[in-house]
């Protein structure tokens, strides 16, 4: 090891390298980067942040099934999904996805992108309520628990509204 020279009044002491303390700086801020690049710990901009809005089920025509409709919003900085939802109305309930040749398919899951919403409506994505417990009529609210593959889950009542109702917007 190379002795340090003797220190001399009125001037500073000179500092030692330490090579060993140099590479593992810079291999803590070389970590640090890959970590942020590959998915390490998010900020609090890149999580979900899920609302729900504009929610109605439209009097059922018939006594066993009915519709389910809504908006949730992402204003967060990550995408989520819907994947499931339940109700205490129906005995099921499915996660239907409109198709461009106006077929219905059950889905696993529904994208909610961020920074944009999920918009179950007529004619598009909706819920299928299967095996009502009670038809439910207008005036009325059925209750959905909503579940979601990253967000906590979500409890939304929502009004039971006539068969001819239309949203506005």
């Amino acid at each position: 090891m190379k002795q340090q020279p003797e220190h001399r009044p009125g001037q500073r002491p000179r500092r030692r390298t330490r090579p060993a303390l140099a590479t593992a700086v810079a291999g803590s801020a070389v970590c640090a980067l890959a970590l942020s690049a590959c998915g390490g710990p998010a900020s609090a901009d890149a999580v979900p942040k899920l609302a729900v809005s504009g929610g109605y089920v439209p009097q059922p025509p018939m006594a066993d099934m009915a519709a389910g409709y809504f908006t949730v919003t992402n204003t967060g900085g990550a995408d989520d999904a819907l994947t499931s939802v339940t109700s205490d109305a129906a005995s099921s309930v499915t996660l239907m996805r409109t198709t461009s040749a106006d077929e219905m398919q059950g889905v696993t899951s529904l994208p909610i992108p961020a920074k944009g919403r999920l918009t179950l409506s007529t004619g598009g994505n909706h819920l299928m309520l299967m095996g009502l417990k009670h038809k439910p009529t207008a005036g009325q609210s059925v209750t959905f628990e909503l579940h979601f593959a990253k967000s906590a889950p979500m409890a939304v009542r929502v009004p039971v509204e006539p068969a001819t109702y239309r949203p506005k917007g």
